[in-house]
């Protein structure tokens, strides 16, 4: 095993080659519930240790996931970090975060995720604070992810899968229309001065009296 890149030394990033898909999946059975996130890219993998930061942006903005569709009464399905991958294409990854939306009554009593059978989340969750080692967006695009939404620290972007198979940044979510995406960088940012609780807290009040001027079908 080779270093490939160190981040910051709260996120260190560690890369084998020529490792079988076997391999990853005994990889993966060996780190289960330990802080470290795998992606998997046709023999190649990487294994990267998450700090308190990334966790922290993360579960903020999945809870700002939560605070909209409990509000505004959608359905969805959590997967959290749950592993996505497929044998056919040799690549797989954990995300931070992810969701069923549009397609939650097909995924609503599973307890396990085959994509061979079953559709892929519609929305999932990148915290860039150090970047991956592997293309994890060309492995999102590979297994079908609709929208993928990316948080350097600074700001968040949504990108939208096109026909082509490639993604291109959208001022909207897919997902959520009607919800200006950029302003959840306003409130993560509000953490350097509030505590996690109280940034939620004004988050949910501030998509109360939002909530009557958005279009939501």
């Amino acid at each position: 095993m080779s270093v490939a890149e160190w981040a910051p030394p709260s996120e260190q990033h560690f890369r084998m080659s020529a490792v079988s898909w076997e391999g990853y999946l005994h990889l993966g059975q060996a780190f289960v519930g330990r802080h470290v996130r795998m992606t998997y890219d046709r023999g190649e993998l990487e294994i990267m240790t998450v700090s308190l930061g990334h966790d922290g942006d993360k579960s903020l903005l999945a809870r700002f996931v939560e605070v909209i569709t409990e509000e505004l009464a959608i359905d969805i399905k959590s997967g959290g970090s749950t592993t996505l991958n497929r044998e056919d294409l040799e690549r797989g990854l954990e995300g931070d975060e992810c969701w069923w939306i549009r397609h939650e009554p097909e995924v609503r009593n599973l307890r396990d995720i085959d994509l061979d059978r079953h559709p892929p989340p519609d929305l999932a969750l990148e915290v860039e604070i150090s970047r991956s080692v592997l293309n994890r967006i060309a492995i999102y695009s590979a297994l079908g992810v609709p929208e993928v939404w990316r948080w350097d620290g600074q700001a968040l972007t949504v990108h939208i899968l096109g026909e082509g198979g490639t993604y291109a940044v959208s001022e909207k979510s897919a997902s959520f229309p009607f919800l200006p995406v950029h302003e959840l960088a306003r409130f993560v940012h509000l953490l350097r001065t509030t505590s996690e609780t109280g940034v939620v807290r004004a988050f949910r009040e501030w998509v109360r009296q939002q909530a009557g001027q958005w279009k939501i079908s």
